[in-house]
């Protein structure tokens, strides 16, 4: 058989960890309130952080990019139907980009998720 006396032992041991509590010194607290005040008013003296928002770009190069090809099919292309299908495309596809970015901010805040933030430097840094 078992020797459950053993587990007492270790169960003992255990409740009697789980019960010493370490209480820092009033002054060690006291000290450590006094240096987070100080941070925070430094932090709060430094100018706000950097935003650059970028939910615009993807709509841009999308534009961009279909509105060259388009140029491209109606120089390139010597049907005069066929270039000015291609380049219809090309435009069509340029405005549903600029649906979906329309879209996507209204939708899915795609504000918040496609910006860049500065970190500020100071005292946390």
């Amino acid at each position: 058989m078992k020797d459950h006396r053993s587990n007492l032992e270790i169960e003992t041991l255990i409740q009697a960890s789980m019960k010493i509590t370490d209480v820092p010194a009033p002054e060690l607290n006291t000290k450590l309130k006094a240096a987070l005040y100080q941070q925070e008013a430094a932090l709060q003296k430094q100018p706000a952080a950097h935003h650059i928002s970028l939910w615009y770009l993807p709509m841009v190069l999308n534009l961009i990019t279909f509105s060259l090809l388009a140029l491209i099919a109606l120089i390139v292309i010597e049907n005069s139907y066929l270039s000015y299908f291609a380049a219809g495309i090309c435009f069509y596809i340029g405005a549903a980009g600029i649906w979906l970015t329309i879209v996507g901010v209204k939708r899915a805040n795609i504000k918040e998720n496609i910006t860049i933030r500065m970190k500020k430097r100071g005292v946390l840094a």
